[in-house]
């Protein structure tokens, strides 16, 4: 993976770039040290590090807008960061870039239950959004697995999901506006605490845009009132495939579960080993859960468990308690983690139809037998959206580039299906010059069309999504 050459007249100037940012910020809210800056030097795909020239941790609009027209002004690319969990490289900055994060924007600044929104500073916490609000009986939607650490500035950026997403959708599903920060240092409102706003939807362009187009401040989120019940069931089967056409059949018939998760043997067996959940022995374990009254529940249930025996499963269990319930759910919401434990992996986030996933999931295990290399399977099966995880030895001379291979494959026969490169994690650097797979050019010039349209010199966020050389291109244009 190749980053864009320095701008060495950047470098030569950044005692007097620092200066200037310290000029419009508070004490401790600028980091130049050489060593200080180090802790910006990745995101959660760690193999690619590159310390950034300085951070800066503004706490509102205003100094967001002061640091952005200053880096305009200097010609200086800023990488926006949320928490820094992109799994995509999403926040990976370039060594004459400034890192600007978010995380002390973190306050909730109105809450409105008649209305159902919340509105919050875009550093606060995926799970703290629901924290805000659960008292009242209410919650927010998404959940991506890294929401006790993840930031909603993250979540728009990426328009990350999440295992409820099935039914509640996608950040954007969830989002009714923003505040903003250009790259010039203009503020502006998108949206609002309303169900839709007149002219372009210029929300639907922010909500995934991966920080190309603008530093979003604050967000105001849809929240909703808690369902009267929920219950999760656990079904395991002998086989991915046969467990994949489980999902199709439970889909094709109508029904719309809350979340169905799908989980494979080294990720059962890691994340049991992890957390001693209680699940059985099986090739593939499925988490299937409903929501609403008792007998919406029951109903629900006794259709989902029809439809997989069916399938001869090895184990149908369902819950019976709350107890059980947490238990179920701790096991994969500790996968990743889990999986992290025992082996240096990659995680991919292809998504495809949902009546391609027995193929797909075949597909994967030939890739894996192809490239010698192990495969874990955890994703949001309701959805189709895939996360092979790629088992390789960071430690290995040329593993990491071989894992590199086979996940461009993998992603390769998601778009091959129907699917597309990315449900929720992103572009990137992972997967940019993996974009020709899936769009013509002449997609692509329209997408960079809409960049330049917001950020002309295109300083905000370099080297993620477009092709390098596309970027580069434009940049010295």
């Amino acid at each position: 993976m190749e980053l864009p050459t320095p701008n060495a007249d950047i470098l030569a100037r950044k005692g007097a770039i620092v200066r200037r940012l310290q000029s419009v910020l508070p004490e401790g809210a600028v980091i130049a040290d050489e060593q200080e800056v180090k802790a910006y030097e990745c995101d959660a795909l760690s193999a690619y590090r590159c310390p950034p020239l300085v951070a800066v941790l503004p706490a509102s609009t205003e100094e967001v807008a002061a640091v952005l027209k200053i880096c305009h002004e200097e010609g200086v690319p800023v990488v926006p960061r949320g928490s820094g969990t992109s799994l995509a490289g999403g926040a990976l900055p370039t060594s004459d870039s400034v890192i600007l994060g978010v995380s002390r924007l973190n306050k909730v600044l109105e809450t409105n239950y008649d209305d159902r929104y919340i509105r919050v500073q875009s550093g606060r916490t995926n799970l703290s959004v629901t924290g805000a609000v659960e008292a009242m009986d209410f919650f927010y939607a998404p959940d991506p697995s890294s929401q006790l650490a993840c930031a909603i500035a993250g979540n728009i950026a990426m328009n990350s999901g999440g295992a409820h997403c099935l039914k509640y959708g996608v950040t954007t599903n969830n989002l009714l506006g923003v505040t903003m920060v250009t790259m010039e240092g203009e503020v502006i409102e998108i949206g609002g605490a309303y169900l839709d706003a007149a002219g372009y939807d210029l929300l639907g362009l922010i909500t995934g845009s991966e920080g190309q187009l603008g530093v979003v401040t604050e967000a105001t989120l849809r929240i909703l009132h808690k369902p009267e019940g929920a219950r999760p069931v656990l079904i395991g089967y002998d086989s991915n495939e046969v467990a994949g056409a489980c999902v199709s059949d439970i889909i094709k018939a109508g029904i719309l579960p809350v979340a169905i998760e799908f989980m494979d043997r080294p990720v059962i067996r890691a994340a049991e080993n992890f957390t001693r959940a209680g699940y059985p022995d099986v090739e593939a374990l499925l988490i299937i859960e409903v929501e609403g009254s008792e007998a919406e529940i029951t109903e629900q249930l006794e259709k989902i468990k029809a439809i997989a025996r069916r399938h001869n499963p090895v184990e149908l269990r369902e819950s019976r308690s709350a107890a059980e319930s947490a238990n179920i759910w701790k096991g994969r919401k500790a996968a990743f983690g889990a999986m992290g434990q025992i082996n240096d992996y990659m995680c991919l986030d292809g998504t495809i139809p949902v009546s391609q996933l027995p193929g797909v999931l075949k597909g994967i295990t030939e890739l894996s037998e192809k490239y010698g290399l192990g495969v874990g399977n955890v994703f949001h099966a309701g959805d189709g959206n895939m996360h092979p995880l790629i088992l390789y030895d960071a430690n290995k001379p040329g593993d990491l580039e071989l894992a590199e291979k086979m996940g461009a494959d993998i992603l390769t026969l998601c778009v091959e299906v129907g699917g597309c490169l990315t449900g929720e994690h992103g572009v990137g650097v992972e997967k940019r010059d993996l974009m020709g797979v899936q769009y013509t050019p002449a997609d692509i010039a329209a997408q960079m069309g809409v960049k330049d349209v917001f950020d002309p010199q295109w300083l905000l966020n370099p080297a993620k999504v477009f092709p390098l050389k596309d970027t580069e291109s434009r940049r010295s244009a």
